[in-house]
C-alpha cells in the first residue's frame, strides 16, 4: 500500500480550499440573495435580537414578581470576647461566647395598585414591540440593500454602454483620419473625431469609478467582505416594461396603518404609556402586604470548662421561632412625589398620542407618495423606452450618414450623445421603476423579500 506524506495532505487541503474559494467566486448573486445576506450578517440585526432578548426576560420577570414572593435566607457566626447577655439566664457575662444563627424570610406584595399587572402587560406589549422593531430593521436593511444593488446595475449597463461608445468612436476616428487622407475630411474633423474620442475615455473612467463606489456600498451594506469579489445578476436592468396594477390608495392607507412597524411602534408606546399613567393614578392607594419567616440560633461558651452546652440540633429545635406579618401602607404625604409622577406620566401619554396621531399621518403621506411616485415612474419608463428605441434607430442612421460624408463630426458627436443620454435614461427609469413598485407592494402588505 502506498503511503501519503502529511505534505501531500496538506498540499492537497489547500489546493481544495483554494477550488473552493474559486467556486464561490464564480457564484452571481440576485436581489434576493443579497438581501438575505445582509439581513444574516448585519450588525443591527444582531443589536436588535438581543434587545429582544431583553424583553423576554424583562416579561419573565414581570411574571415572576407579580405571582411569586420574594425569599430570602441568612446566617451568621461570631464569638463575643467582650460583655453580653446571656441567652440562658439573660444577665450581663464576660465569658467569651460564640453564637450562630439561622433565618428565612418570604414575602408577597397582596396589592400594590395594580402594578404588577399592569408591568406585566408593559413587558407583554414591549416583547411584541421589539419583534416589530426586529421586521422594521428588516425592511430598512432590504431596501438600503436593493438601493444600492440597482445603483451598481446602473453603472454597470452604462459603463457596458460607454464601452460601446469608446468602440465607435474609435472606428469613426480610423474612418475619418483615413478620410482625411483621401481629402474627403478636413483636419479639423478629425481633430473633432480625436476629442469626441477622450471625452468618451473619460466619461468611461468617470464611470468605472462610480461603479467601484457603489460596489463598495453594496458590500458595506451587505456586511460583505471587502476583500472579496462579489458578482450580481443584471437581469432587472434589461426588462422590458413592468405592468403596473391600478390600486386603492385609500384602501392601501387603512391597510398599512393597521401593519407598518411605525405605527406599531407607536401605538405599542402608547399603550404602555397609558398603563404607566394608570399605575401611577392607583399608587394613591394603599398597598398590602404579607411576610412570613423562620429562625433559629446556636450558642456556647468555648472557654468555660464548667459549663456544658445543650447539643446543637436540640438548640436549633428550641430556639426556633415563627412569624407572620400583615403589613398596610397607607401614603400619607411624600413631598407630592406621587402627584408629580402622574403629572409627568400624563405629559408622556400626551406625547405618545400625539406622535401615535403622527405616525398615521406619516403612513398615510408615504403611502398617496409611493402610489403617485410608482406612476410617475411608470409613465417616465414609458417614455425613456419609447426615446431609446428612436434614438438607437437614429445614432444608426447618422452612423451610415457620417461614413458617407453626408453629416459633418460635430452632428455625428451629437447625435451619439443624444443616444447615450437615451440609453442612461432609459437604464435609470427601469431601475427607478422597479424600486418605486416595490416600494408600493411593500405597502400593500408584501415584504421585500417576498417579492
Amino acid at each position: 500500500m502506498m503511503k501519503v506524506s502529511k505534505l501531500h495532505i496538506l498540499v492537497m487541503l489547500f489546493l481544495g480550499a483554494l477550488a473552493t474559494v474559486k467556486a464561490q467566486d464564480t457564484i452571481t448573486m440576485n436581489l434576493k440573495d443579497c438581501m438575505n445576506y445582509a439581513v444574516e450578517h448585519s450588525t443591527k440585526m444582531l443589536v436588535q435580537q438581543a434587545d429582544n432578548r431583553d424583553a423576554q426576560i424583562d416579561r419573565r420577570d414581570a411574571i415572576l414578581a407579580a405571582f411569586t414572593p420574594q425569599v430570602s435566607g441568612n446566617t451568621y457566626a461570631y464569638y463575643n470576647f467582650g460583655r453580653s447577655i446571656d441567652p440562658e439566664t439573660n444577665t450581663y457575662t464576660v465569658v467569651t461566647s460564640f453564637h450562630n444563627g439561622y433565618s428565612l424570610s418570604a414575602g408577597i406584595e397582596l396589592f400594590n395598585g395594580f402594578r404588577a399587572v399592569n408591568n406585566l402587560k408593559i413587558t407583554k406589549t414591549a416583547q411584541q414591540m421589539g419583534l416589530t422593531k426586529e421586521q422594521q430593521t428588516l425592511d430598512q436593511i432590504c431596501l438600503a440593500t436593493m438601493e444600492a444593488y440597482c445603483n451598481v446595475l446602473y453603472y454597470t449597463e452604462l459603463e457596458k454602454a460607454l464601452q460601446g461608445q469608446v468602440a465607435t468612436a474609435e472606428k469613426s476616428l480610423q474612418l475619418a483620419s483615413r478620410q482625411e487622407e483621401l481629402g474627403q475630411k478636413s483636419h479639423a474633423d478629425v481633430v473633432q473625431m480625436q476629442s469626441d474620442l477622450a471625452e468618451r475615455h473619460y466619461l468611461l473612467t468617470t464611470c468605472h469609478n462610480n461603479l467601484n463606489n457603489a460596489i463598495i456600498t453594496l458590500k458595506d451594506v451587505m456586511f460583505w467582505p471587502m476583500e472579496d469579489p462579489l458578482k450580481i445578476d443584471g437581469s432587472i436592468a434589461r426588462q422590458s416594461l413592468w405592468v403596473t396594477a391600478p390600486v386603492d390608495a385609500q384602501i392601501m392607507v387603512e391597510q398599512a396603518q393597521q401593519t407598518m412597524p411605525s405605527v406599531l411602534l407607536a401605538e405599542g408606546t402608547m399603550k404602555n404609556a397609558q398603563l404607566a399613567l394608570k399605575t401611577a393614578q392607583w399608587q394613591l392607594l394603599p398597598s398590602l402586604a404579607l411576610y412570613g419567616g423562620w429562625s433559629s440560633s446556636y450558642f456556647t461558651y468555648p472557654g468555660r470548662t464548667d459549663y456544658v452546652p445543650t447539643p446543637y440540633f436540640d438548640q436549633i429545635k428550641n430556639n426556633r421561632g415563627e412569624y407572620v406579618q400583615l403589613s398596610l401602607n397607607i401614603p400619607i404625604y411624600n413631598r407630592l412625589s406621587s402627584h408629580s409622577n402622574i403629572a409627568k406620566r400624563k405629559n408622556a401619554y400626551d406625547r405618545a398620542q400625539a406622535d401615535y396621531d403622527q405616525a398615521l399621518r406619516d403612513v398615510e403621506a408615504e403611502v398617496l407618495r409611493a402610489v403617485a411616485d410608482r406612476d410617475g415612474a411608470s409613465d417616465a419608463l414609458k417614455q425613456a423606452e419609447a426615446r431609446a428605441t428612436l434614438q438607437t434607430e437614429a445614432f444608426a442612421l447618422n452612423g451610415k450618414r457620417f461614413e458617407q460624408g453626408l453629416i459633418s463630426s460635430i452632428e455625428y458627436q451629437t447625435a451619439s450623445n443624444s443616444y447615450l443620454n437615451a440609453l442612461a435614461e432609459q437604464l435609470n427609469a427601469r431601475l427607478q421603476y422597479f424600486i418605486k413598485n416595490s416600494v408600493v407592494n411593500y405597502y400593500k402588505g408584501i415584504p421585500y423579500l417576498e417579492q
